[in-house]
């Protein structure tokens, strides 16, 4: 039988980073996870200089997608293809790619502003 996938069905700042994962909503989660407006699930990706395409396909299953999606890509900023910012702009989302400390703070200051706002964010140690 399959394991079903982490998810917190909302919207909700994160409390902390590190030790290879978060603290959100009274919960912690260990590995790397995707903030979208329908919830918070754990996300594959594992390592921020080798994203793809494909770690961003739980796009086209969410109901509703933000109008920008912050990348936290480890602990230094990584480059990112041009693909998969070709792909995100096709889905019509703007992106920033950052290090994951910077991605989380810079969610939660837009978040508690109520923008339509994402983030996927690779875990630290």
């Amino acid at each position: 039988m399959p394991s079903k996938k982490a998810h917190f069905p909302g919207r909700a700042q994160i409390d902390t980073y590190g030790n290879g994962g978060f603290r959100f909503a009274g919960m912690s989660h260990r590995g790397s996870i995707i903030a979208l407006p329908g919830g918070i699930s754990e996300w594959a990706a594992r390592d921020g200089t080798r994203l793809e395409k494909k770690d961003f396909s739980i796009l086209e299953d969410s109901a509703e997608l933000p109008e920008f999606l912050l990348i936290g890509t480890g602990r230094q900023i990584a480059f990112v293809e041009e693909e998969v910012r070709g792909y995100l702009r096709s889905l019509g989302i703007s992106s920033d790619f950052m290090d994951t400390g910077a991605a989380v703070r810079t969610y939660n200051v837009m978040l508690a502003e109520d923008r339509s706002v994402g983030a996927a964010l690779i875990a630290v140690e």
